[in-house]
């Protein structure tokens, strides 16, 4: 379809593409980009953003079909998202400040513009090693 064709020249790399759209509106509310693609061992966060004094994690899921990238984000995709935020808060020396994790769902459909949803506390720090167990 039209919306494949259109990611396809830019190069077949829908997520990043998104990640630059949702960044975006981030900073229209006022948010201060940390980080863009933080890769590590346990995974890749693709933002980290400051909103006030809350850190806030940011998974984009970039899709050409009308399901949503929340949907994307499961049980499993939220225990990986956690320990990857736990090691960039040791790295950075910021295990004492608050945190939330957000999901912005980008949706190329049918040649139109991208449509965005942003998900404030899309889900809580999870699984074995969350940063609050």
């Amino acid at each position: 379809n039209t919306a494949d064709r259109r990611l396809n020249t830019m190069g077949g790399s829908c997520g990043v593409a998104g990640e630059k759209l949702a960044e975006k509106p981030l900073k229209r509310r006022g948010y201060r980009i940390l980080a863009r693609g933080h890769r590590q061992r346990l995974g890749e966060i693709d933002l980290v953003a400051l909103d006030g004094q809350c850190i806030v994690f940011v998974e984009v899921k970039s899709r050409t079909n009308v399901n949503s990238g929340l949907q994307a984000v499961d049980r499993s995709k939220q225990e990986k998202l956690t320990r990857a935020a736990l090691v960039y808060l040791k790295e950075k020396r910021l295990l004492e400040s608050q945190t939330r994790f957000d999901v912005i769902s980008v949706l190329y459909a049918d040649g139109s513009q991208p449509q965005l949803q942003h998900i404030r506390h899309a889900f809580e720090a999870t699984g074995r090693g969350s940063m609050f167990s």
